[in-house]
C-alpha cells in the first residue's frame, strides 16, 4: 500500500482541505491540521513497521513519500496558510487559495517546491558542451546558501522567472544578457535577445522551460542581490528551507514531526 502512495495526489487533497479550513479556522489552526495529518501518516508507517526495521528512535518512511515532510513545509509557508492574517492581503490569500486548488498536481507542486537552478556555468560553457540540457540545470535546494554571489540563478514557480544577479556576477555576463542596460537598475530593465551566443543560449533556457507546460507564460523578474526589498520579496521569501520572520526551517519541521511521530508509539 504504501510503495504505491502518491505523493502528488496526496497533496493536492492535503491543500483544498488546509485551504477550506482557512475559511472558518485560524490559519495556525490550518497549519497545525496539515502537520497533524503528515503526523499521522508517519506513526502509522512506523507502527506497521518498527519490528521490521529495528528502528530505535529513528524516523523511518516509504520511498514513496520521503517528500512528504517537505511538501508539507512548503504548504504552511504558501501565501494562503502562511505567518498571520496581516502577512499578506486577504485577496492575495483568496486568490492564491483558488489557484492551487484549481491546479494540476504537477502545477501544484512546482508552485509549492519551484526550482532553483545555476545558470551562469551552463552559459559560459563551450558550445558543444551544452547539448544536454537536464544533466547541466541541477536543481537546488531553497536555501540561501545555495545562492553565490559570483552566480546568476534562475527561479522558477511554473508562473514566472526570477533571474537572480549575484553582487559579485562577472560585468561580462551581464553586459551580454542585458546589453547597456546591464548596470542600471533592475526594474527598468527589460529581457531581451541581443546578439550574442550568451544572450542566446539564455533565452533558449526560457524558451524550453516554458514549452515543458506551455499553459501559462511566465514573465522574467530581474533583481540584483541586495537589492532590497525586490530581492526580499521576489526570491528571498520563498526560500523555505530557511527559518525567517518566526517560521520553522526544513530542520525544525522535520524534528517537530519526528518528536510528534514517536509520542505514544
Amino acid at each position: 500500500m504504501y510503495r504505491q502512495a502518491d505523493t502528488g495526489a496526496i497533496f493536492s487533497l492535503f491543500c483544498r482541505l488546509a485551504i477550506e479550513k482557512t475559511l472558518t479556522n485560524k490559519l495556525e489552526d490550518a497549519r497545525n491540521s496539515l502537520k497533524l495529518r503528515i503526523v499521522k501518516a508517519l506513526r502509522e508507517y512506523r507502527n506497521l513497521y518498527a519490528v521490521q526495521h529495528r528502528l530505535g528512535s529513528r524516523m523511518i518512511y516509504p520511498d514513496s513519500l520521503k517528500f512528504l515532510c517537505l511538501y508539507g513545509l512548503a504548504l504552511s509557508k504558501s501565501v494562503p496558510l502562511k505567518g498571520g492574517y496581516a502577512d499578506a492581503q486577504l485577496d492575495e490569500r483568496c486568490g492564491a487559495g483558488f489557484t492551487m486548488m484549481a491546479l494540476p498536481v504537477k502545477r501544484l507542486l512546482k508552485l509549492l517546491y519551484p526550482s532553483l537552478i545555476r545558470i551562469d556555468e551552463y552559459l559560459l560553457k563551450p558550445s558543444a558542451q551544452t547539448d544536454d540540457f537536464k544533466n547541466i540545470m541541477k536543481r537546488l535546494p531553497l536555501v540561501a546558501e545555495s545562492l553565490d554571489s559570483r552566480g546568476l540563478y534562475l527561479y522558477d514557480d511554473g508562473f514566472r522567472f526570477v533571474i537572480w544577479f549575484g553582487r559579485m556576477l562577472s560585468p561580462d555576463v551581464a553586459k551580454n544578457l542585458l546589453g547597456a542596460d546591464f548596470a542600471a537598475e533592475l526594474s527598468k530593465v527589460i529581457l531581451s535577445e541581443h546578439d550574442n551566443e550568451m544572450s542566446r543560449r539564455l533565452m533558449r533556457i526560457l524558451k524550453k522551460l516554458r514549452e515543458s507546460d506551455p499553459s501559462y507564460y511566465q514573465l522574467p523578474y530581474l533583481v540584483r542581490q541586495g537589492e532590497q526589498p525586490k530581492e526580499g520579496l521576489l526570491l528571498l521569501v520563498n526560500l523555505l528551507e530557511d527559518q525567517m520572520g518566526g517560521t520553522s526551517g526544513y530542520v525544525d519541521w522535520i524534528m517537530q514531526i519526528h518528536r510528534q511521530v514517536q509520542q505514544n508509539t
